[in-house]
């Protein structure tokens, strides 16, 4: 399926800002499975600077600057996304993820090779991920056991956050300890995002942060609104010999042709969809809408 996404942010500064300078990661990857078909990023007023560059996790930034003033910035990525879920090796149905459980999967990971060389990064403690307090391998411990497999251990584990978790979107932001919302067992997608990567990284899994999107649908017989689908986050684990495997706590679902991703990263911190300074005084507010369609239905 191909789909179209829309992604705009806007703020709006009380008193006029002198400078700005951002990065965007709005772009979505190319993997088997999904494929851009084409990408703009439009940005007004007009940047001063701009330019893209491929990060550390082999994300598209974008960089710019405006270097006047202004009151207001409009930020809206226009993506083009061939999303075939089915392209990919479906973990549900693999030998080697009925297979490989923790005790197998942790001595794998004590080989050399590229592979499991670049895995391993996701195991050392990240800006929102550090210090992992006990509360998150106790947690963990109930679903992951030696013999089971690991995929097996990490759907429960999903599942448990699912059912355990409360989604409050006044609770936390960017910024919230992950220890609080593990105590007070809610948050928002990032949040359990975050619980589920502390937990996994306490057993000695792999486990990263995936930004990206998530296609809603309307209820039977209702129309779809412009701007009611969201920005998203879920997590992967690596299962050594098979790879990184996406689940969605949030959802209780293995991400497929709803999910689009944008970046990979260690936590939140490594790849918020947009983040910068200003030089200026006074209070900003911020709009985000996305929306998200089959392409044969593209917006106007």
């Amino acid at each position: 399926m191909i789909l179209s996404v829309i992604h705009t942010t806007s703020y709006k500064y009380n008193n006029s800002i002198s400078y700005c300078q951002n990065l965007a990661n709005l772009k979505p990857r190319n993997f088997k499975g999904q494929e851009l078909l084409d990408y703009q990023l439009e940005i007004t007023p007009k940047p001063t600077t701009f330019k893209e560059n491929i990060d550390f996790f082999g994300n598209t930034v974008a960089h710019f600057s405006i270097e006047k003033q202004l009151k207001e910035l409009t930020v809206t990525a226009k993506s083009k996304v061939k999303r075939d879920y089915k392209l990919q090796e479906d973990p549900l149905t693999s030998e080697i993820c009925k297979e490989m459980s923790l005790e197998k999967s942790l001595l794998e990971l004590t080989k050399i090779t590229p592979e499991i060389i670049d895995a391993k990064q996701f195991l050392l403690d990240s800006m929102f991920i550090k210090n992992i307090a006990p509360i998150f391998k106790e947690y963990a411990k109930a679903s992951f056991k030696k013999d089971r497999s690991v995929f097996e251990a990490t759907n429960e584990l999903m599942k448990r956050i699912f059912t355990d978790f409360k989604f409050d979107s006044g609770f936390s932001n960017v910024a919230t300890p992950i220890d609080k919302v593990m105590k007070a067992k809610k948050g928002v997608c990032q949040d359990f995002a975050q619980v589920a990567i502390a937990c996994l990284r306490a057993v000695g899994l792999p486990a990263r942060y995936v930004s990206g999107y998530i296609e809603t649908l309307p209820p039977p017989g209702k129309e779809k609104l412009i701007g009611t689908d969201a920005s998203h986050a879920w997590f992967s684990v690596y299962i050594p010999n098979f790879g990184w495997v996406d689940f969605d706590p949030t959802n209780n679902q293995i991400p497929k042709n709803q999910h689009i991703i944008t970046a990979y990263g260690r936590d939140y911190y490594d790849v918020p969809p947009l983040k910068g300074v200003i030089y200026g005084s006074g209070k900003n507010t911020m709009q985000v809408s996305v929306d998200i369609r089959p392409f044969e239905k593209p917006l106007t």
